[in-house]
């Protein structure tokens, strides 16, 4: 019963980053350590090789439909990139077993990732809740590329250290600065996610022992998600479905905080 429920929930992961461009992904770590029983770890390196595999068929959907700008989508992932493969490569390895001591307490590796996972899930929900306009979404307030690109490459180390796509700042950046209407820019975004998240991988096979015949199976059914995305998208109405997912992802935050802390 318990991987029915994984499983079903990789379906859902698939329609969803279909949908969003990325938000999916956000559900893919809390599915893989609290309904699957994976360390936090190794959730979030699991978590980036099944985001990255869904989103790159998702691209090639994309791509199919003229959605996808390769050229920029390269320019904005390359910054990123580096911060995803430095942080699964070095830092995360680095982070001591117990992050700090405060009086009896502890704050132990593993709930230190996981509260950091509950503040991207709220971010996350904050930037599916609010309405705005797409000009409006998110403004960075960056002056150069340079800035941008410092920006990107610590969006990347985060990305490194919670094991999602991070497609709900990606997006922004590329509404504001690669000036690409909304489509396009989901669409390019999940092959920026793509590249992030499977170069972001390698960097922990040295590091950690791969259950190859989960991550595979798990992966698949991800992307059989991204394909029913595409039969129901005329069926459904994407931004009330974004809504309701923004929900769960708020109470999903909540139940971690709760989980970590008080259980």
């Amino acid at each position: 019963m318990t991987e029915l429920i994984g499983y079903t929930a990789a379906l859902i992961i698939g329609v969803v980053l279909g949908i969003t461009g990325g938000g999916g992904s956000i559900l893919t770590v809390p599915v893989l350590v609290y309904i699957l029983n994976y360390n936090p770890i190794i959730a979030t390196a699991y978590s980036l090789f099944i985001v990255g595999t869904t989103a790159g068929f998702g691209t090639i959907q994309n791509f199919k439909k003229g959605l996808v700008v390769p050229k920029t989508a390269l320019l904005f992932a390359i910054p990123s990139v580096i911060g995803v493969y430095l942080t699964r490569k070095f830092i995360v390895p680095g982070i001591p077993d117990v992050v700090f001591y405060f009086g009896s307490l502890q704050l132990s590796k593993a709930t230190f990732l996981m509260l950091l996972f509950a503040i991207v899930m709220f971010m996350t929900a904050y930037s599916m809740l609010k309405t705005q306009r797409e000009e409006d979404l998110i403004d960075f307030k960056l002056k150069s590329l340079v800035l941008v690109n410092i920006k990107l490459f610590f969006v990347g180390i985060l990305i490194g250290l919670i094991g999602a796509g991070g497609g709900f700042l990606i997006v922004p950046v590329l509404l504001k600065f690669a000036k690409l209407p909304m489509r396009k820019a989901i669409g390019t975004s999940l092959l920026i996610i793509t590249v992030n998240s499977l170069l972001g991988f390698t960097g922990d096979i040295q590091n950690l022992s791969i259950d190859w015949i989960f991550l595979l199976s798990f992966s698949l059914i991800s992307i059989i998600g991204i394909f029913i995305r595409l039969y129901i998208q005329n069926f459904i109405n994407e931004k009330h479905l974004k809504k309701v997912f923004g929900v769960l992802v708020l109470m999903m935050s909540m139940f971690i905080v709760y989980k970590e802390l008080f259980s």
